[in-house]
């Protein structure tokens, strides 16, 4: 099977990495981490610019209508970079329920999105839900000709500064039914909406979201009332492939900077990399960075072609969980005490790659899904 990239999807690769060498110097990506909204509303709107935004799009809705792959090779560069920006909050995950959603909301949110004139956040997670999407507590219950929404979001990746919030509601049902979940749109500094904004370990900003007697009308419903998970569920998948691609980029970087490590690093008068034991380990590494790397390539097939990307992005997700976790384990050891402190770059790639893991479930609980999925 042919893997090679075509000259347009080359230079879409050198673009975005041209932009993470000039814009995303180490010491500019410390400032946008210690800066109250955590990214750079600049680097976002050049994201728009370049077209970076509009890529998964159709046409139709004012995008590009690039595939998959295109996607991936932006995340895997963006990755490489430990770029801050919400990418994949806004225009994956986002952008992944409203490309799913009816043609009204559609017109409605992708002009701002693709844009860059908003930034989109998505709130599904609540207390006891763990990994399942289902499981929602939160209500929407019906007023006049709209809904009054109540309920508590948790760990709203972009939640501290996105303009628009897509947020799961129940609409009927019982807290874990798949039925009865509705997705709404509102504006998140709409009465009502209150944030407790924090940084995840990887240094991201995320925000708690409590949503007390927010009224909302009929326009906000994203797609159809008591249909939304099956939007939800679809979109996580693709997000799951592009956080694929982005953990690929990272576990390139941190093999990269381990083997560099070794080679000038001295212990009795020779380089540590001349030890068996380390060479051992960085193969170790290699291999497991090439694993990775096949599954995502298999992941973003199944979602260009449509074919069972569920199972796809579950098998994806179990085996990023194990090499992100060798790898950055590895990495770690072979760079000493040193390289668990915040001014080795080494220290941020690993514990970005350990909160990829947990992002939309970790590898043990995709394990189980995959066994459950048909196909």
């Amino acid at each position: 099977m042919d893997f090679s990239f075509t000259e347009e999807q080359n230079l879409l690769r050198d673009s975005v990495k041209k932009f993470v060498e000039k814009s995303y110097t180490w010491d500019r990506r410390k400032a946008l981490l210690e800066s109250e909204a955590g990214f750079s509303r600049e680097n976002w709107a050049s994201f728009a610019e370049l077209g970076w935004t509009a890529l998964p799009f159709s046409e139709a809705d004012g995008g590009i209508g690039g595939k998959a792959v295109d996607t991936m090779i932006v995340l895997e560069e963006l990755g490489k970079g430990l770029v801050l920006e919400p990418f994949i909050a806004t225009v994956i995950f986002a952008g992944g329920i409203l490309r799913r959603a009816d043609e009204k909301s559609r017109g409605r949110h992708l002009p701002k999105l693709i844009g860059g004139e908003s930034v989109f956040a998505v709130a599904f997670a609540e207390a006891g839900s763990r990994f399942d999407l289902f499981h929602v507590e939160t209500t929407a219950k019906p007023k006049d000709k709209g809904y009054v929404l109540q309920g508590r979001k948790l760990a709203v990746i972009a939640g501290n500064t996105a303009d628009t919030l897509i947020v799961s509601a129940r609409t009927s049902g019982n807290t874990r039914d798949r039925d009865g979940i509705t997705l709404f749109a509102i504006d998140g500094k709409q009465t009502g909406v209150q944030r407790v904004n924090y940084r995840t370990v990887d240094g991201l900003h995320a925000a708690n979201i409590t949503l007390e007697g927010v009224v909302v009308g009929p326009e906000n419903v994203i797609g159809t009332v008591g249909q939304g998970l099956a939007l939800l569920e679809g979109a996580s998948d693709e997000t799951i492939v592009a956080l694929g691609a982005e953990a690929v980029g990272i576990m390139q970087v941190m093999f990269e900077q381990t083997v560099a490590f070794c080679k000038d690093r001295k212990q009795f008068g020779v380089p540590i990399g001349s030890f068996q034991v380390l060479q051992h380990r960085m193969v170790d590494m290699y291999m497991e960075y090439e694993q990775a790397k096949s599954m995502l390539y298999m992941a973003t097939m199944a979602q260009d072609s449509g074919q069972n990307l569920a199972k796809a992005a579950a098998a994806l997700k179990v085996q990023l969980g194990r090499s992100g976790r060798q790898i950055g384990q590895a990495a770690i050891q072979n760079h000493g005490g040193m390289g668990m402190t915040e001014e080795l770059a080494i220290s941020h790639y690993f514990k970005r790659i350990t909160m990829i893991d947990m992002f939309l479930g970790n590898a043990d609980y995709h394990l189980d899904r995959y066994r459950l999925l048909p196909g």
